[in-house]
């Protein structure tokens, strides 16, 4: 990596949580050779109030000022990342006229701005490289307020229309046209954003290899009856009906369901079958170990078009492992080509689940860790690294023209 960089990351992920967050791999990796501030997600009024009902885990101490906003986290990664909380704000998504949403977003932005640029000078950060992460909402306004060398779009998932509504339509795509360059997860993100700005490119998700390979099988596990399993967020892109289909054909096998409970519907369906078993969220540190007593790994996901967008973090963690994977196909990985299997029906899915256990071997776990070396999050930062260089030189030259 080359001179070091001020980098600021406006994020829309908090820096803690349940699960492995691509922004924080990356800023931890990137704060080995630079300074990196990371701005934590935007916590609102509404989630003072449901902290205090014990229904949500926000700093409110630290969004109302009783507590430093700043801090430096030391990361697993043995760097230092500055770590900002800003004050709380307003709740907008639900607003629906348009003048009333652009009053209270602008009261956000305006405390948003103004406790940054007090960091900024605080911390001593000069002409930074801002990384707006997923953020496009923050990240527009902010274009040309912060003295910054280079604007960099960061986009690892498809638009949000549940959340914020069809208005991010527009933002989203006036913030891809306005930012120096955009970096996506996905071959399907590029196409995307290449349409609003020729400057794309792709860093796909990797994975945190030696903490993953430290677990890694070294041979086929020896559980009695075969132990399908998934973890990770069980929500709105979960599919269903498929998982049922093969629970339902596959009475030998036990599933295994980990993860936040986001989609109620999820346990109704498959809860009442005795092969299928939730568990709670785990920490971190356990989901290696947990994904090795796999003998596979799914990624059960219904095909529409917010999950195309989607390069699972997951692919690669159960790779690390040695376990093998059936995905649906919900989105186009031609990376994994020959490594995974991919079911575009359910009959499919049953079908490859059976072929992949039954063909499992210690050749094929080694090859599978293998492959996941190759993609771990230090190689991920390093692409991305080199690309905030060629960023910048491109803008330098393109200056001094």
């Amino acid at each position: 990596m080359k001179e070091k960089k001020d980098i600021i990351c406006i994020s829309n992920t908090t820096w803690h949580g349940e699960f492995t967050k691509s922004t924080v791999q990356l800023m931890s990796r990137l704060a080995k050779n630079n300074r990196v501030l990371f701005v934590e997600y935007a916590f609102t009024w509404k989630d003072i109030f449901t902290t205090f009902i014990g229904k949500r885990n926000a700093p409110v101490k630290r969004m109302l000022g009783l507590k430093s906003r700043l801090t430096t986290i030391r990361t697993d990664q043995g760097t230092d990342v500055f770590h900002l909380v800003v004050p709380p704000v307003f709740p907008v998504d639900f607003i629906k006229n348009d003048k009333l949403f652009s009053f209270f977003f602008g009261l956000n932005i305006t405390s948003y701005k103004r406790t940054l640029k007090r960091t900024l000078r605080k911390i001593g950060f000069t002409n930074p490289l801002n990384i707006t992460a997923y953020n496009s909402f923050y990240g527009l306004p902010l274009i040309n307020k912060l003295s910054e060398a280079l604007n960099v779009y960061y986009c690892y998932d498809g638009l949000n229309l549940r959340r914020h509504g069809k208005r991010i339509l527009k933002i989203d795509e006036e913030f891809s046209r306005k930012v120096d360059a955009v970096i996506v997860t996905s071959d399907f993100l590029k196409a995307s954003k290449e349409k609003f700005n020729s400057n794309s490119f792709v860093v796909k998700n990797g994975v945190d290899f030696n903490v993953f390979y430290a677990s890694a099988k070294k041979d086929l596990t020896k559980n009695k009856r075969k132990k399908v399993g998934y973890i990770g967020s069980l929500d709105r892109r979960f599919d269903i009906d498929t998982l049922e289909y093969a629970v339902r054909q596959l009475p030998d096998y036990d599933f295994h369901i980990t993860g936040n409970l986001r989609n109620l519907k999820i346990k109704e369906r498959l809860g009442p079958y005795s092969n299928v078993e939730f568990s709670p969220p785990v920490k971190p540190h356990e989901v290696p170990a947990l994904l090795a007593t796999y003998d596979a790994g799914i990624i059960p996901y219904i095909a529409n078009e917010l999950n195309k967008n989607i390069y699972p973090l997951k692919i690669n963690e159960y790779l690390a492992v040695g376990v093998p994977i059936v995905m649906t196909a919900f989105a186009d990985l031609p990376d994994f080509d020959g490594v995974i299997s991919v079911a575009a029906t359910k009959e499919n899915f049953v079908q490859m689940l059976k072929k992949e256990i039954r063909n499992d071997s210690k050749e094929m776990i080694a090859s599978r860790i293998k492959f996941a070396e190759n993609n771990s999050w230090e190689n991920k930062a390093f692409e991305f690294n080199n690309l905030l260089d060629a960023f910048l030189k491109e803008k330098t030259l393109s200056k001094n023209e």
